[in-house]
C-alpha cells in the first residue's frame, strides 16, 4: 500500500508545485476591485494567525541587530505614508512599519505585515511618489502572501523528494545576512512570477492612493543607474530580481493598460522634503562623529615610556608593555 501511495503523492505534490503563482485574474488587474479580491489565494500551509506570529518573531530578530530610527518626525511620516498605502491595498493583516538607519537602498516586508524601510531608500528617492512606489511593491508581497506561499512550496518540494516524510523547519532554505540577521531567504527572495505580481499590485496600490504610478518606473531606472555607477549601493535582496529593461517595460505597459489616467496625481509633499533633509543631516552627523577621532592629532608613546601602555607604531604593531622593555639604570662605581 505504501509503495502505491508514494508515486501518487509525488504526482499530486508535483501538480501543486506547477500551479502558476500569478493566475492573471481579471479582478487583480482592476484597481476598482482592490480590497474586494483575494490576491493571496493559493496553496499555503500557514493560517493568517500563524503568518503574523511568524512575522513578529522574524521582526524581533531584525530589531535586535539593526538600528531602528526612533526620531518621531521620521518614524511618524514613514508610517503614515505606508498605512495610507495599506488602506488602499488588498492586505488582510495590520502593518507595523519602522525605519532602519542604513544608507543601503532597500525596503523589505516580512510575512504578517512587519515592514522595514531603510533611510537610504528615502534619501535616494527624489519625491514621495518614488518612495511610495517601492513601499507599495513590498505591501503587494504581503497582500499576496508570497513569503508563506513560497515557504509552502519549499515544504512541498521536500514532500515530493521524500514522500510520506514531512520535513518542517527552515533548515536549508538559506539565510539573509544583510543586517547580520538570520531570516529565512524564502521570505525575502521571490520568484519572477511573484515579483511580477507585486509590481502590478504595487502600481495599483500607489495609483489608488493618489500617487503618480510612473514614479515607480522612474525609481527603477534610477536604481539601474546607481548600481552601474556604484555597485553595492542597492541591497543584495533588492538586486535578486533587479529592475531590468524588460521589467521596466512591463511596468510601463501595465500602467497604460490597466490604470486610467487621472487629471492630477500626488508627486511629492513638503513633509517628504523635510524628512529627507532631516535624514541627510543625521547621516552627515554620523559621518562627522566617525571621522572626528581620525582627524584628531594622536600622541604615540615610545616603548620605554613608563606613563602608560605603549601605543601601536606606524605599522600597526603594539610592542609588549612588560618590564623587560623598560630602560635599565646602571650606577657608576663612584656614585654615592
Amino acid at each position: 500500500m505504501k509503495r502505491l501511495l508514494c508515486p501518487f503523492l509525488s504526482l499530486a505534490v508535483g501538480c501543486m508545485l506547477l500551479t502558476p503563482v500569478f493566475a492573471g485574474d481579471d479582478k487583480e488587474k482592476n484597481p476598482d476591485d482592490i480590497g474586494n479580491r483575494n490576491v493571496g489565494k493559493g496553496i499555503n500551509f500557514y493560517s493568517i494567525e500563524k503568518e503574523i506570529a511568524l512575522g513578529k518573531q522574524l521582526a524581533q530578530q531584525v530589531e535586535r541587530s539593526a538600528k531602528i530610527i526612533t526620531d518621531p518626525v521620521v518614524a511618524e511620516y514613514v508610517n503614515r505614508v505606508g498605512q495610507n498605502l495599506v488602506r488602499n491595498s488588498d492586505a488582510k493583516v495590520p502593518f507595523t512599519i519602522k525605519v532602519i538607519d542604513s544608507e543601503e537602498v532597500n525596503a523589505f516586508a516580512l510575512p504578517g505585515g512587519f515592514f522595514f524601510v531603510n533611510s537610504g531608500l528615502i534619501m535616494k528617492a527624489d519625491n514621495e511618489a518614488e518612495l511610495a512606489g517601492v513601499m507599495a511593491h513590498e505591501i503587494g508581497h504581503v497582500a499576496a502572501r508570497h513569503g508563506t506561499r513560497q515557504a509552502t512550496r519549499g515544504e512541498l518540494a521536500q514532500l515530493a523528494s521524500i514522500p510520506l516524510i514531512f520535513m518542517g523547519g527552515w533548515t536549508g532554505y538559506g539565510i539573509y545576512q544583510g543586517y547580520n540577521v538570520l531570516v529565512p531567504i524564502s521570505f525575502l527572495k521571490f520568484s519572477r512570477g511573484m515579483e511580477s505580481e507585486a509590481d502590478l499590485l504595487g502600481l495599483e496600490y500607489m495609483y489608488k492612493s493618489g500617487y503618480d504610478p510612473t514614479a515607480f518606473v522612474d525609481f527603477f531606472e534610477k536604481i539601474q543607474t546607481l548600481e552601474k555607477r556604484k555597485p553595492g549601493t542597492v541591497s543584495k535582496i533588492f538586486s535578486t530580481h533587479p529592475p531590468t529593461d524588460d521589467r521596466i517595460k512591463v511596468a510601463q505597459q501595465n500602467i497604460q493598460r490597466y490604470l486610467k489616467e487621472k487629471p492630477e496625481y500626488v508627486l511629492t509633499t513638503s513633509e517628504f522634503n523635510d524628512v529627507k533633509s532631516r535624514l541627510m543631516a543625521m547621516h552627515n552627523h554620523h559621518k562627522l562623529d566617525v571621522n572626528k577621532d581620525g582627524d584628531r592629532p594622536r600622541l604615540r608613546r615610545a616603548p620605554g615610556s613608563t606613563t602608560g601602555p605603549v601605543d601601536a607604531d606606524d605599522n600597526g604593531k603594539t610592542p609588549a608593555a612588560d618590564q623587560d622593555e623598560r630602560p635599565t639604570l646602571k650606577r657608576r662605581p663612584d656614585s654615592h
